[in-house]
């Protein structure tokens, strides 16, 4: 069981990467989306803008937690190994 003050303390390391993917996530969000307008080109019969806007944000989206995961495992298990060395 762990103890309910360790659930609310972040290290520094998980500080830095919940505001670099936000970072990346309002990017995605309003610049990409934003800029989008001016493609012109066409994929597939539908305007890149298009796509860029509905497909390409959910995707980045997904990369956000797929990173967020595997980075707070990697995190976890090296906590969990210095713990148990001590």
């Amino acid at each position: 069981m762990v103890p309910a003050h360790a659930l609310e303390t972040h290290t520094p390391r998980v500080l830095a990467l919940k505001g670099a993917l936000l970072l990346v996530w309002a990017t995605v969000s309003f610049g990409a989306c934003y800029f989008a307008r001016d493609l012109q080109v066409m994929v597939m019969g539908w305007p890149l803008n298009y796509w860029i806007g509905s497909q390409g944000a959910i995707l980045a989206f997904l990369g956000i937690v797929v990173v967020y995961a595997w980075v707070m495992n990697r995190i976890d298990s090296e906590n969990t190994d210095r713990d148990q060395g001590n």
